[in-house]
């Protein structure tokens, strides 16, 4: 376990500003408010868009730890309001509205998820429905006037949306209001986002001047790239996710592009910067990217399983990929029929046929340890099924 040399708080103060953050507004306000021992209300809101929190909803959610263990009062709100909404912020398209039912279904783990980096015991949890849900037309007529279409539009997203004639609904103007009161509703001195997110947060600081409240001030963190290099998003199927397996958590992070190593270390974990510095001077002197990504996988492991899960998770991905070993105690399953591409989605190694026959005609899928790509094949009982280079299943 890499232990952390116990810092002075003005040097737990400097690295809260400077780790995982791209932009402060208003840092001199912020640092003197740190130093002063005031004890801040620090806001991060998730809308529950997906059942899973992944890696990338991590960096704000380590920040705002960053902030509990320095005393200041968290507060994490849970979006089944605006998630029903939809924020547009990083959407090239018109993000559908959900149905309340689905946002109900996807939020029943989150707590539990944000508890696997926040003390929720001493955390402060809200739903945003409970005061969005109460508004009415006037309210939210005074709060639109906060603002001008003209501000809204030009957000480059949006600019680039209208220039290729794309629809963009007059219900999207509304959200950077529901997350601009959210602020007014917890009281928020700080709040927490991702780049994208730099109107709507603009937008709470103006929405709680109407309110006369001090504007709160604002940290973005950077966006993280997905297993894909695109930005980790739900909605590209590139995420590692909190509630991940083990096994699977490793093996994901062992497919990271080695330009990302270091990117992860700094804004995905707390391991100590001078030791991420020491993997980064490795790194230049041409040693394996693999060796210190498999450091990188068990790091991430261990934050949300446990030290002896990453042991186990780094033993398997050794045996299994390294050495090129069938693991032992690999699950079996009974199909209801023997044809590979049935098999394969009863298992549930394949989310439907198409995806089946996606990934055997990519030669993403073994028999007994040999590559097939015929979609009509029959398996045999007592063979061994592989998809990918972790995922192992005996057929009985």
């Amino acid at each position: 376990m890499i232990m952390k040399e116990k810092l002075s708080q003005a040097e737990q103060i400097k690295e809260l500003l400077r780790r995982g953050v791209d932009e402060i507004i208003d840092r001199k306000h912020l640092e003197n408010n740190l130093r002063s021992g005031r004890k801040l209300r620090v806001k991060l809101g998730i809308d529950p868009t997906s059942p899973n929190i992944h890696l990338g909803r991590s960096i704000p959610l380590l920040k705002l730890r960053d902030f509990q263990q320095l005393g200041h009062q968290v507060v994490f709100v849970i979006g089944d309001f605006t998630g029903m909404i939809g924020d547009t912020s990083d959407k090239e398209s018109e993000r559908p509205m959900l149905s309340e039912e689905a946002v109900r279904e996807n939020l029943k783990n989150y707590v539990m998820q944000a508890g696997k980096i926040i003390d929720i015991k001493k955390a402060e949890i809200y739903y945003n429905s409970q005061w969005l849900g109460k508004l009415d037309y006037l309210e939210i007529g005074r709060q639109a006037d906060i603002f001008s279409l003209n501000e809204f539009i030009s957000r480059e997203n949006i600019s680039r949306r209208l220039e290729k004639g794309k629809r963009v609904s007059l219900r999207e103007l509304l959200y950077p209001l529901m997350q601009g009161y959210d602020s007014v509703a917890v009281k928020a001195d700080v709040e927490l986002g991702g780049t994208d997110q730099r109107f709507n947060l603009l937008t709470g600081r103006n929405i709680q001047k109407k309110y006369n409240q001090e504007p709160q001030d604002i940290i973005t963190n950077p966006l993280i790239e997905g297993l894909d290099g695109r930005k980790m998003s739900s909605s590209f199927g590139n995420t590692v996710n909190l509630l991940d397996k083990p096994e699977d958590m490793f093996g994901k992070i062992m497919s990271l592009r080695d330009e990302f190593i270091i990117r992860y270390f700094i804004l995905l974990t707390r391991v100590d910067m001078k030791k991420i510095n020491e993997y980064e001077d490795k790194l230049r002197q041409n040693i394996n990217p693999r060796d210190v990504k498999i450091e990188l996988a068990s790091e991430i492991v261990k934050m949300y399983h446990s030290e002896e899960a990453a042991r186990k998770a780094r033993e398997y991905f050794i045996h299994t990929f390294s050495h090129k070993e069938i693991p032992a105690n690999i699950p079996s399953f009974k199909p209801k029929t023997y044809d590979i591409i049935s098999v394969l989605v009863e298992s549930g190694l394949a989310s439907s046929k198409t995806q089946a026959r996606q990934v055997l005609a990519q030669g993403g899928v073994k028999l007994n340890g040999k590559i097939v790509k015929d979609s009509a094949l029959i398996i045999s009982a007592g063979s061994v099924l592989q998809k990918g280079k972790l995922k192992f299943l005996k057929v009985k």
